[in-house]
C-alpha cells in the first residue's frame, strides 16, 4: 500500500479543481494546469481535498498510485507558489545574460549559445553567473534547467561548468609529478 498515495492533496482556499472527462484541471492565482487521468487510478474531490486511489488491484494501478498523487500535488503547488530552479555558472569568462526572450550563454565555445525560453516560464539573470528559472509547471522548469546545464556540465577537476544551486561536485585530484 502506497504511503504517499494514501494522503489526500489539500486544496487551499484560492484553488479550485474540476474533473472534466479524463482531464483533471486545477485553477489558482498563478494560472491553470491540467493533467490527463489514467483509467487505473480513480480521482475524487471531497470537501476541499483531492483523493487519489487505485481503481483496481492490478500491479499497474498500485505502481502508478503514489506517482499520480505526487503529480496532483505538483499541480496544486504550481498554481499557488510556483517552482524555481537556480543555476550557477563557474569558470573564467563564463556568463549569462537575457536578450529579449532568449538566454545568451558564453561558455568558452567559439560562439555564444542562445537558448529560447518557452511560454509560461520566466528566466532571470540577477548577475552574470546566476540563472533563475521559474514557472508553475514543475516538469517544464526542470526540463529547461537540464537543457541549459547540458551545454557545459561541471567537470571534476576545476569545477568549471553549470551546476544547480546546492549541488555537490565531487572533486578529483590532478596529476602528480
Amino acid at each position: 500500500m502506497s504511503r504517499i498515495g494514501k494522503v489526500p492533496v489539500a486544496l487551499p482556499e484560492s484553488v479550485s479543481a474540476s474533473i472534466e472527462g479524463s482531464v483533471l484541471s486545477v485553477k489558482g492565482p498563478k494560472g491553470t494546469l491540467a493533467m490527463p487521468m489514467l483509467d487505473d487510478i480513480s480521482y475524487g474531490i471531497e470537501d476541499g481535498r483531492i483523493v487519489v486511489r487505485p481503481a483496481n488491484e492490478t500491479k499497474r494501478a498500485r505502481s502508478f498510485w503514489g506517482m499520480h498523487r505526487t503529480l496532483v500535488q505538483n499541480l496544486v503547488t504550481g498554481v499557488t507558489e510556483g517552482f524555481t530552479k537556480t543555476l550557477e555558472i563557474t569558470g573564467v569568462g563564463y556568463r549569462a545574460a537575457m536578450q529579449g526572450k532568449n538566454l545568451r550563454l558564453q561558455l568558452g565555445y567559439s560562439h555564444d549559445v542562445n537558448v529560447a525560453v518557452p511560454e509560461g516560464l520566466a528566466v532571470a539573470t540577477p548577475d552574470a553567473t546566476t540563472v533563475v528559472i521559474s514557472g508553475n509547471d514543475r516538469q517544464k522548469v526542470g526540463q529547461l534547467a537540464a537543457e541549459i546545464r547540458r551545454w557545459r556540465k561541471p567537470e571534476p577537476y576545476k569545477g568549471k561548468g553549470i551546476k544547480y544551486r546546492g549541488e555537490f561536485i565531487f572533486r578529483k585530484e590532478g596529476k602528480k609529478k
